[in-house]
């Protein structure tokens, strides 16, 4: 459980990475495969939760007030780990703060490469697929081959991992996900790759590998670990994990999510950013 008594580990140069649900533990966990010495900082704003569901003010806000206390923990470099804001806020802010700041995008030209001609279905959170600067990165990104992008809701996938149904209830999130991507495959034509561009996703990897019968699944954590690296700083490969929270998600409940993984890292509750 979290525990301000807790001897929290002091960080040299960590990484910083943060998003607003679970998802994005996954960055951390790959952050420490690539890079076993590396310090992380890891930061779950459930007080912001979830950030799929914020409208461009809210979301320029958000991370205004985290960029900048993350700044203040000395980082070598910063990741926002959640797609949404990275495509539609992310350029806005980036230079606010001295140190690098990277986010999670979908690899549209990659997905492109693998897909052999096919089509590509991008999945993320509504607010990502819906939004004008998700539409014009993948026009940037696809070029003359945009007819080819289908921008595809995934939201209900994403409740299947903030829920941590896809770690006790086995069969039923693998029909939810074979529902999923037969319902997406009846609305857009000849998908030949994906991209996973919610952080939640990759989770799900294993179901959706099922559903989807050997088409790839394209991860952006992929290339945004590769930005990282050139910035990283050897420390004793500690983690030091803060969590802010409300009444509805509160601190104790994303500690048990971690539990359920089987991930130990005590967590030091942080007040709610301030607003100012």
């Amino acid at each position: 459980m979290t525990d301000q008594t807790i001897d929290f580990p002091t960080l040299r140069k960590p990484v910083a990475v943060f998003d607003a649900g679970i998802g994005s533990y996954a960055a951390v966990a790959a952050l420490q495969r690539a890079l076993p010495r590396q310090d992380i900082l890891y930061f779950a704003d459930r007080a912001s939760f979830p950030y799929g569901s914020k409208n461009r003010q809210e979301l320029l806000g958000i991370l205004n007030r985290t960029l900048h206390f993350l700044d203040g923990f000395d980082p070598a470099a910063i990741l926002v780990a959640s797609n949404a804001p990275s495509i539609t806020v992310l350029n806005d802010l980036k230079d606010m703060v001295s140190v690098p700041v990277f986010g999670v995008r979908p690899p549209v030209r990659e997905a492109l490469q693998q897909a052999n001609g096919r089509n590509v279905a991008v999945l993320g959170v509504q607010s990502l697929v819906e939004s004008a600067e998700m539409r014009a990165f993948a026009a940037a990104e696809a070029g003359d081959e945009v007819r080819r992008v289908h921008l595809v809701n995934a939201s209900p996938l994403v409740e299947l991992v903030e829920s941590g149904a896809f770690l006790f209830d086995h069969a039923g999130v693998q029909e939810k996900v074979d529902a999923f991507v037969s319902a997406s495959d009846a609305r857009h034509a000849d998908i030949g790759a994906m991209t996973l561009s919610s952080t939640h996703l990759p989770w799900l990897r294993s179901f959706l590998e099922i559903s989807v019968q050997g088409r790839p699944l394209l991860d952006p954590l992929d290339s945004a670990l590769a930005a990282i690296v050139p910035f990283a700083v050897e420390g004793h490969g500690q983690i030091l994990g803060l969590v802010t929270e409300n009444e509805r998600y509160t601190a104790n409940d994303f500690q048990r999510m971690l539990d359920r993984l089987g991930v130990t890292l005590p967590l030091r509750i942080v007040p709610r950013l301030s607003e100012e």
